[in-house]
């Protein structure tokens, strides 16, 4: 993830970041350093369509250069001054800030909160080490992934827990309504969402040079999913998270809103690394070349984790107890394997976006992408889709229908771009 994008317009199409102003369009260019790349539909929506809200860094972006488009309900930078594919290389090769203010953060409390949690997702929060979290999914009794978020186990008393901007409504109105069911069960249990404070991810190689500098724990022992509040730079009640949306190492981390500029100034001013301002152009793009999913493209209600390769979020015991939402259709996936399977794909010429129709080499239709674009680092073509079973062997030949003409693809092993998750190692 976790900040997997999600979508609550279904008008929502493409938007290309050198644009002024956001519109629905649904074709392509070709990649340059003026028309940078065009995201996968869905992400934005234009300003007629939501009421926008605007994170506490809103002027901020202003201030900086940020092109402002709207993205699930709020105002957010999609890139800066030096464009999209700038901000991608320096996420790459050195260090960069992104604000996700938008995502949800929340809070459970109660010692039944571990119950409350695991009554909803697939994940495993019970056999969690303390201060760790993990990525796991919201599923619905059809088996459909209805959200995916990090939740976790801290040694407060509480489960700290970020989901989707785009599904903020629907995950809030989920837990309320398990909430108020375990409590007129004698649970002890209660949902908090946090409104008071801001989340930004600081990203790439040269991230723990910027962090250290500004904390007092050994970043040398904080591996990949641990959490701990902590003082950085000078502020405290901070929760700083190792995890991200890049494939690069790095944080997120949990400010009070009154102490964010604070904290971006000393991030941003440190002189140990040059540590820049990237928008949700550059997040794309990143993430899609991690093999991460894309909330609302990639998976949705009407797909289940195993379809989207995910199985590996439904922990052992989970399997066991067969508890969550969705169950025994997953479960039977598990066993039987699914008529469909999400693969990465790369593939020659013009880059072929979502809603690309996929052809076996016969030229019969098998499966559609849902996100791709032009790799920055690789050079090429990359994309995620669905495809049939069959056809989802690594290194099998396929055709993609770009507008009228047949290009060659083949079906490849995700990430595209080697994930650099800090494990101690």
């Amino acid at each position: 993830m976790t900040d997997v994008f999600c979508w609550r317009n279904k008008k929502m199409s493409g938007v290309r970041f050198s644009s002024l102003l956001p519109r629905l369009i649904s074709r392509g260019t070709k990649w340059n350093s003026q028309h940078p790349m065009w995201v996968t539909q869905r992400l934005f929506a234009s300003e007629a369509d939501v009421d926008l809200t605007k994170t506490c860094l809103y002027d901020f972006h202003l201030e900086h250069g940020g092109k402002m488009v709207p993205f699930a309900g709020f105002s957010m930078p999609v890139q800066y001054k030096e464009g999209l594919l700038a901000e991608h290389l320096h996420t790459r090769n050195t260090v960069s800030l992104f604000d996700v203010s938008h995502m949800q953060q929340s809070k459970v409390y109660g010692k039944d909160r571990i119950q409350f949690i695991e009554s909803l997702i697939v994940g495993d929060v019970a056999g969690l080490p303390d201060n760790t979290g993990t990525l796991s999914l919201f599923t619905n009794h059809k088996g459909g992934i209805q959200d995916d978020l990090i939740v976790s186990k801290t040694t407060e008393d509480y489960l700290y827990i970020v989901s989707n901007a785009g599904c903020i409504d629907k995950d809030i109105a989920n837990m309320k309504a398990q909430e108020v069911a375990m409590k007129s069960q004698g649970f002890d249990v209660t949902f908090e969402p946090i409104t008071d404070r801001a989340l930004l991810a600081l990203q790439g190689p040269l991230m723990t040079k910027v962090l250290q500098n500004g904390i007092r724990s050994d970043l040398k022992d904080f591996t990949f999913m641990k959490t701990a509040e902590m003082s950085v730079y000078g502020v405290p009640n901070c929760r700083v998270t190792r995890c991200g949306y890049t494939g690069e190492d790095g944080v997120e981390i949990s400010i009070p809103i009154k102490h964010v500029l604070e904290v971006v100034d000393s991030l941003m001013s440190c002189q140990l690394a040059e540590v820049k301002l990237a928008g949700l152009g550059a997040r794309d793009s990143l993430r899609l070349e991690a093999g991460l999913c894309l909330y609302g493209n990639d998976i949705d209600e009407d797909t289940t984790p195993i379809e989207a390769t995910l199985a590996w979020t439904i922990a052992k015991r989970r399997r066991q107890e067969s508890n969550f939402p969705g169950a025994e259709i997953i479960l039977k996936q598990l066993k039987e394997k699914p008529k469909r399977k999400r693969v990465g794909i790369v593939s020659s010429g013009p880059p072929a976006r979502a809603g690309t129709q996929i052809l076996d080499e016969s030229g019969e239709p098998i499966g559609h992408l849902t996100s791709g674009c032009p790799s920055p680092t690789l050079k090429k073509n990359v994309a995620m889709g669905y495809v049939t079973t069959k056809h989802a062997k690594n290194g099998t030949k396929l055709k993609l229908q770009v507008r009228k003409k047949q290009i060659d693809a083949q079906v490849c092993k995700m990430p595209f771009v080697p994930t650099k998750y800090y494990t101690g190692k």
